[in-house]
């Protein structure tokens, strides 16, 4: 018995229409909206740090394996440790110096979620986003001094760049933390430059 070609073609597009309308088993999220898991999973305490040369530039790296996916050292917060010591420890592990001096910190934490598509996978699926603190650092060493290299690298090239100019060199995701930040520390490369001025 040979089965309708109209029938199975009627019965396909079916199926199709259903999935545009659910969006598949992953459908994207609209702005603002966001699937119950998503909402029930906390953000990951972190601090990030920016850190500034005697000329008001900023140290950014380039993540390991993603060509052109800059940011500032950042990483999470172990335990007991105050932010501030978390900042410290992992300036020191992932650019191998913490010759730097705490100059400025952000009054908030600044938050952001990760796309749909990583979570359940990034930060071990425990995670929505990041709840960062952030702190502007004067860099007291020298250019000689960053190892990138370390037992847990996480950047394979580093360079100064123009601070007010980093959000354009961040992945989308992160970008609207990165354009707060410029925006609260946007008097702190002068202000580097006039204290080097007065020295």
């Amino acid at each position: 018995m040979s089965k309708d070609p109209d029938k199975k073609a009627k019965a396909d597009k079916k199926k199709k229409s259903k999935k545009r309308k659910t969006g598949g088993l992953n459908p994207p999220l609209d702005a603002g909206q966001s699937t119950e898991s998503t909402i029930d999973l906390p953000y990951r305490p972190c601090v990030g740090i920016a850190l500034f040369n005697d000329k008001g530039d900023v140290w950014i790296g380039n993540r390991i394996g993603f060509e052109g996916a800059w940011q500032l050292p950042q990483g999470g917060i172990d335990g007991d440790e105050t932010p501030e010591q978390a900042a410290l420890r992992e300036l020191k592990e992932e650019i191998g110096t913490d010759k730097a001096e705490i100059i400025a910190e952000t009054p908030d934490w600044l938050t952001y979620d990760l796309p749909d598509h990583l979570i359940g996978k990034a930060f071990g699926g425990k995670y929505r986003g990041q709840k960062q603190k952030w702190f502007a650092m004067h860099y007291r060493g020298e250019d000689g001094d960053f190892v990138i290299h370390g037992k847990h690298p996480e950047f394979d090239a580093w360079r100064w760049n123009d601070f007010l100019s980093l959000p354009d060199l961040i992945v989308p995701f992160k970008r609207p933390v990165y354009q707060q930040l410029v925006e609260i520390f946007k008097t702190v490369p002068d202000q580097i430059k006039q204290s080097e001025d007065q020295a």
